[in-house]
């Protein structure tokens, strides 16, 4: 049995009007609680110029990086506040700019937060990914003791795949994934490089003990894994490992289990091809690369990923996750089990908005970014 809603546009004058998306769901043989839940897509605040990460502060803000080097908090009612002073400069264009966003573990206590950007060079051209941390001042209008802790190495002239999501993992060291600048495809290979990789750091940016490479000649020791193209998605699944997603070229985005010194195959295996037609590498697996856990073709554009663990939709939607879609402006809910993607649905088709992130919030609803010059925070509610 398939449950479905219809679409139905809201005015813009009502842009804080639910909005009711297409939703397609399996329902359980007559069992309530596993039936497919109806929700609304609601918007919790509009006009954002281009967002690309989400966090959640406390009392219900939100807390939203725009593209151009913009950060901002969101107020539990919607409102946008402004610019926060003490952002680095940022190298905003193409798809460089101030991208992720995460909360330190202990922000109750400590008000630190992590954010990756596309960091200029000191002095001529070139850029790369750079992570910094900072404290969100006790007004929420600035950031304080603001720092670098980590830039990719080499600088290159491109404007094209940063990658740029943290994740921080139950030991309290980031892992960062980082893209490998498109026209340094090959970079991936090589570990004398950041490009292309995972990364493990300490929140200082030091070297934390039992990174793989740390003590082999020749490879950079924040090295965690390697052969990765532009990944624009990462979280940790309730099994405590890194889940990761990654855009492939022409078809072949991937989502991937990021394990300490392997090597996940770009740009020498892929399941995908060159704009516009032609092969890429040698194939679509090969020994000692990690074949990927779920693969697209087409491809769907991938941004944003989290894990659904509350029960605020039922039990459904419950261990699912779900990845956005720049592409067809959908988000896919993919049931996992045993190391493999069960089952897809496609939600929120019609919505024509690109999805950037999306984020379980502390509340155990999910909220998703839309990509635009009058971007959107939209909270999906069960009904």
């Amino acid at each position: 049995m398939v449950s479905m809603k219809k679409w139905l546009p809201a005015p813009v004058h009502q842009a804080q009007a639910a909005i009711v998306l297409i939703v397609l769901g399996f329902c359980g043989a007559g069992v309530a609680q596993n039936a497919a839940p109806s929700v609304s897509l609601v918007p919790v605040a509009t006009g954002l110029l281009h967002p690309w990460g989400l966090a959640f502060l406390p009392q219900g803000q939100f807390l939203v990086t725009e593209r151009a080097g913009h950060l901002r908090v969101v107020s539990a009612s919607g409102q946008l506040g402004p610019a926060l002073a003490g952002v680095p400069p940022v190298a905003a264009g193409g798809q460089g700019g101030l991208l992720d966003v995460v909360t330190d573990a202990d922000f109750g206590r400590n008000r630190r937060i992590y954010f990756c950007f596309s960091e200029p060079a000191a002095r001529g051209p070139g850029n790369s990914t750079a992570v910094a941390r900072a404290t969100l001042a006790a007004d929420a209008r600035s950031l304080q003791d603001v720092r670098v802790v980590f830039s990719q190495r080499p600088k290159v002239e491109s404007a094209l795949h940063f990658g740029c999501r943290i994740v921080q993992a139950p030991d309290g060291n980031l892992l960062v994934a980082l893209g490998e600048r498109y026209h340094r495809k090959d970079d991936a290979q090589k570990l004398d490089n950041h490009h292309g990789k995972v990364i493990r750091i300490t929140p200082d940016g030091a070297l934390p003990p039992g990174n793989p490479f740390a003590n082999q000649p020749g490879a950079l020791p924040e090295i965690w894994s390697y052969g990765h193209r532009n990944p624009q998605g990462a979280t940790l699944g309730p099994d405590g490992k890194l889940w990761m997603h990654e855009h492939g070229p022409q078809g072949g985005d991937e989502i991937n289990l990021p394990q300490p010194g392997r090597n996940y195959g770009w740009p020498v295996v892929t399941f995908g091809e060159n704009y516009g037609g032609g092969k890429i590498g040698e194939g679509t697996a090969k020994a000692g690369m990690e074949p990927p856990l779920h693969y697209w073709v087409p491809s769907i554009a991938p941004s944003g990923i989290a894990f659904l663990t509350s029960t605020r939709y039922g039990t459904a939607w419950q261990g699912s996750l779900f990845v956005g879609s720049l592409k067809f402006g959908t988000l896919h809910r993919l049931e996992v089990a045993g190391g493999k993607v069960l089952r897809e649905e496609k939600l929120l088709q019609g919505n024509g908005e690109r999805i950037r992130d999306v984020r379980q919030g502390p509340d155990g609803l999910l909220y998703v970014l839309t990509d635009s010059p009058q971007g959107r925070l939209l909270r999906l509610q069960p009904e």
